[in-house]
């Protein structure tokens, strides 16, 4: 059994299509989880309005893990709205670029409880090939530290990492700059 120190620094993905199961997942873990992640599937089979449903359900903390990814102004609008509903944190894909971050970061620089903007490297789905196949010569890793850099430069709160670059990027990116 997971013990409940751990428990408490967990986010727990919602990973299925079906609200009824997201909610009931919600009030079953909202005591003992940190935040809750809502990913495409959800998301795109309810819209927006799941967060504010998530959070009358008991959710006290959700994480849009939508990675954003698209011109700047289209970010910031997506960026703004989701943060209107009351997401927590949201990530935004890295690959597009430092003009499409800092555009997500004013996008919500005058709001009192501005959600946290994660960045997202490299998908751990790609190896060297995958990316190789993409024009990306580097390794993975070797990404992955690269645009955490590039996430860090534009403003953005942190980035999240696989357990495998986790402590590399803490030692090259010191706190408050968040490695979830």
């Amino acid at each position: 059994m997971v013990g409940d120190a751990i428990l408490a620094r967990t986010i727990l993905a919602l990973d299925t299509p079906n609200l009824g199961q997201a909610c009931e997942w919600v009030q079953q873990y909202r005591e003992r989880v940190y935040a809750f992640k809502i990913g495409g599937a959800l998301a795109m089979g309810h819209g927006l309005p799941i967060v504010r449903m998530l959070r009358e359900a008991g959710a006290t903390r959700v994480f849009l893990d939508l990675k954003f990814h698209d011109i700047p102004h289209a970010v910031a609008l997506a960026v703004r709205q989701a943060a209107e509903f009351g997401v927590w944190m949201l990530t935004l894909h890295c690959g597009g670029g430092s003009a499409m971050l800092q555009a997500a970061r004013a996008a919500v620089a005058d709001l009192p409880s501005p959600p946290l903007l994660m960045g997202v490297t490299v998908l751990t789905s790609m190896d060297a090939d995958a990316l190789r196949e993409v024009g990306v010569p580097r390794t993975p890793r070797a990404q992955v530290l690269r645009l955490a850099r590039l996430a860090h430069a534009a403003g953005l709160d942190g980035v999240i990492a696989s357990p495998w670059e986790a402590r590399m990027l803490r030692r090259r990116l010191p706190p408050p700059f968040l490695i979830v």
